[in-house]
């Protein structure tokens, strides 16, 4: 869960590569550092904070050299210190790499580097990379044969970038992302193509278990048995390069503003993989679903469209936990794989579980160069252009507007699908936030924050708690309305806010009594409803909807509400403390 970043041109590299990690810095954000080549020597500048505090006070864009990799970090292995901070230097200083992923078995690498002399100054797992590497250099004095002899000896999940004492680049790459840039003024390599797409649309995507040496001769690539390997150069599109706030304080906010447009997109840009998947489900033998995070509650939300409206059996599963269910798949069976990034550890290790079951994998993802969407046998994109703010917004609503068209083709209609008056109605929503700021007001010295919600409402109560946590660091807790008086009812109390999920549909004369009970014990009630009434302390309006298409309005308010309420509380709402946007390790 870290961003890295390579650059060997004709340019100072240290200014390219500090703007790539801020671009990237939604991967992580712990500590920042940047090392060049420069004189025969290797420089090495990091510390503890964000790219923009960390570069202010060490100056990383002022390092000399056209030869440089950088990073910024989400920690693992090793306190958060300017010690731990990427790039590690080798004990010689000949080598410096910078590292996403986990090294399996980096503590007995380390005792053995260390009884052949090799010192170590950080706490990390990375640090074992640059002197297994120097081990290797050492005694070959050959980039390609240290590269073939390193990545032989690790075990775990990796990318790397090195850059050698002789201003030579390489990287590996083993389960994490890594791409290759090809521009006119240099070549690039990183983990995202925001690192570097101003620069150069036009890429290569590394395979798993390969390799590259990059120098003033060119490209060369080969995989971990050392043969060449060719690759084509792809075209990146070029929405990813508009990645900028705009009129916005935030891009947590733009990205919540921009779900009118992004709900009624979603899909559009795979409409034909989207009927080919259609197909495919309406005719599988078993069906499952999973995600992590707001991915796994969008999957909730579809197990309610696919068996209330399609008729059809569905079982949702968090991807952490398919690691201790793996007999679950099975032949003729197909896994749903949900995902923003595409590059989610847990969720490409559901879908490897699975595939080895011989089940056949159906992607929904942003990132249609990932990871996952290779691995799928059917990946639709959301195509919601690139989603900065760790939080997921817009991403989720698209993964849903993308199961909703599945289930209403299934359907044949029944399911009365319109997105046009859905993306009318979350405009509506957007369009007057005054008395939702008033309730995030209220939200500043809470401590607990329970939201409630009945049958399709409950996965976003659910994704509504997870977005509070996230944004304000409040505690909060989604559940289901039946569950009030079997347990939650205890916690009830003058500093407790409940928010209410309920629309005037089937649910709501059920949730109304909640929401009575729950203000009876003297909690605060703040209600998302189309219908006003008296137990409401607060009354945040939705536009009325149909009852299968509440749950793409309803989140709008609750993603506003966190977003303000973590204004409030002066926290960084597009990098909440602890988090990163694709969590690339177990």
């Amino acid at each position: 869960m870290c961003s890295i970043i390579g650059y060997l041109g004709l340019s100072q590299a240290a200014p390219i590569i500090v703007k790539g990690l801020k671009r990237m810095e939604y991967r992580g954000y712990d500590s920042v550092g940047v090392a060049t080549f420069s004189n025969n020597q290797i420089l090495v500048r990091k510390g503890v904070g964000k790219v923009i505090e960390v570069n202010k006070t060490v100056r990383l864009d002022e390092l000399s050299g056209t030869v440089g990799i950088g990073h910024t970090r989400w920690a693992t292995h090793g306190m958060v210190t300017d010690t731990n901070a990427h790039p590690h230097p080798s004990s010689s200083g000949e080598i410096a790499i910078v590292h996403n992923g986990i090294i399996e078995n980096h503590e007995e690498l380390k005792r053995e580097l260390q009884q052949k002399g090799y010192t170590f100054k950080s706490q990390t797992d990375s640090e074992v990379i640059a002197n297994l590497l120097q081990h290797h250099y050492d005694k070959t004095r050959d980039v390609k044969q240290s590269m073939i002899h390193t990545v032989a000896d690790l075990k775990g999940d990796y990318a790397f970038v090195a850059v050698f004492e002789d201003g030579t680049l390489s990287a590996a790459r083993l389960h994490e992302p890594l791409i290759i840039g090809i521009g006119k003024q240099g070549y690039f390599i990183s983990s995202d193509v925001l690192g570097f797409v101003e620069h150069t649309d036009e890429v290569i995507y590394l395979d798993n278990r390969e390799f590259v040496i990059i120098n003033t001769v060119g490209i060369q690539i080969f995989d971990f048995d050392a043969n060449p390997v060719q690759h084509q150069i792809t075209k990146v599109s070029k929405e990813f390069a508009d990645v900028y706030k705009g009129e916005y304080a935030h891009f947590t906010l733009k990205e919540i503003s921009e779900q009118p447009t992004t709900i009624v997109n979603a899909g559009n840009n795979t409409k034909l993989e989207l009927d080919l998947a259609t197909d495919f489900i309406r005719h599988a033998k078993t069906l499952y679903i999973t995600g992590s995070g707001t991915s796994y509650n969008a999957a909730l939300v579809a197990k309610f469209l696919f068996s209330k409206y399609a008729k059809i059996k569905i079982e949702p599963i968090i991807s952490s936990e398919a690691h201790f269910s793996p007999d679950i798949f099975e032949q003729q069976s197909i896994l749903i794989a949900l995902s923003q990034s595409g590059e989610s550890a847990d969720v490409l290790e559901a879908v490897n579980i699975a595939k080895k079951s011989g089940a056949k994998i159906i992607s929904i993802v942003n990132i249609m160069t990932s990871s996952l969407a290779h691995l799928s046998s059917i990946s639709i994109g959301l195509g919601c252009g690139p989603e900065i703010g760790v939080a997921a917004t817009k991403s989720f609503t698209a993964q849903l507007a993308i199961l909703y068209k599945i289930v209403d083709k299934i359907c044949q209609g029944a399911l009365g699908l319109d997105l046009a008056k859905v993306s009318e109605a979350v405009k509506k929503s957007l369009s007057d936030d005054s008395k939702i700021q008033e309730v995030a007001k209220k939200l500043k010295d809470v401590s607990d924050i329970y939201v409630l919600g009945r049958g399709i409402h409950y996965p976003i109560a659910s994704e509504s708690s997870l977005k509070l946590k996230e944004l304000t660091y409040i505690h909060a807790e989604g559940l289901p309305g039946g569950e009030l008086k079997h347990g939650p009812l205890a916690l009830m109390d003058s500093n407790t806010y409940v928010i209410m999920l309920n629309p005037n549909d089937s649910t709501y004369s059920d949730t109304l009594t909640s929401a009575r009970e729950i203000k009876a014990r003297g909690a605060k009630v703040i209600g998302i409803s189309d219908k006003p009434s008296d137990v409401y302390d607060h009354w945040i309006e939705i536009p009325q909807m149909s009852e299968s298409m509440y749950p793409l309005v309803e989140i709008i308010p609750i993603q506003l509400l966190a977003y303000y309420a973590a204004v409030e509380k002066d926290t960084d709402p597009d990098y909440p403390r602890n988090l990163a946007k694709s969590v690339t390790v177990k």
